[in-house]
């Protein structure tokens, strides 16, 4: 469903331009002077309203965090809670995740979470973890970097599974019902909602490793 258009989004955009990153490609290998005393970066790609972001960031008040969001529309809102909640190590980058390379020098960034991406059910290349785009991610990955996975969508979830190790990334923490036992870490809004609807929440890490020296098959469908 697409978004609705937020009234006065341009002013709303303007009360927030303290967390707003515009020139993201300037701050390539400068990141961490936003946040000099940080001892970690993490990525959040497709933050949508925020939840995630704020209530991580609080918690983890020593992470430089950087989400990026291609709907301002969804964004504004994240960035108006961050502000709302005086947080200082969250900043919003409006961009393309397959420019990434562009954003971030190599081993920048420690951890990158994906949740509830677009299953894109018809176009395996625009998944965020085809191996086209998980390749990207190892360009801006820290040795031994991780990317934490969460999507409803089972179908997707098993393809993934398969799709991390042809490119060098191990394995783990693997769940096909996160909440099983009760709630499990920080949910999105989208996470609740479905939650409480009983769809079960699927979660998995990736942790970077060394490239496989025999190149495995495209992706399929």
């Amino acid at each position: 469903m697409r978004m609705r258009k937020k009234p006065n989004l341009g002013v709303r955009m303007e009360r927030c331009t303290r967390v707003l990153i515009s020139d993201p490609e300037e701050r390539k290998g400068k990141w961490r002077e936003l946040m000099p005393e940080a001892k970690e970066v993490f990525l959040e790609l497709g933050c949508g309203k925020g939840r995630f972001t704020a209530e991580t960031a609080a918690q983890n008040p020593q992470a430089l965090y950087i989400a990026v969001e291609r709907v301002p529309d969804a964004m504004v809102i994240a960035m108006e809670r961050v502000c709302a909640q005086e947080l200082h190590n969250v900043f919003f980058v409006d961009g393309d995740v397959a420019q990434l390379p562009l954003f971030f020098a190599p081993g920048e960034v420690d951890r990158i979470y994906i949740n509830f991406c677009d299953p894109w059910p018809r176009h395996a290349k625009r998944r965020l973890t085809h191996p086209d785009f998980l390749l990207r991610y190892r360009q801006v990955l820290a040795e031994a970097g991780e990317i934490h996975f969460k999507t409803d969508n089972r179908d997707l979830f098993e393809w993934s599974l398969f799709q991390f190790p042809r490119v060098g990334f191990g394995v783990s923490e693997v769940t096909r019902d996160l909440h099983a036992d009760g709630i499990h870490g920080v949910m999105t809004d989208y996470e609740e909602k479905f939650h409480n609807l009983g769809t079960p929440i699927n979660r998995c890490v990736g942790t970077m490793g060394p490239l496989p020296e025999v190149p495995e098959p495209p992706a399929e469908e």
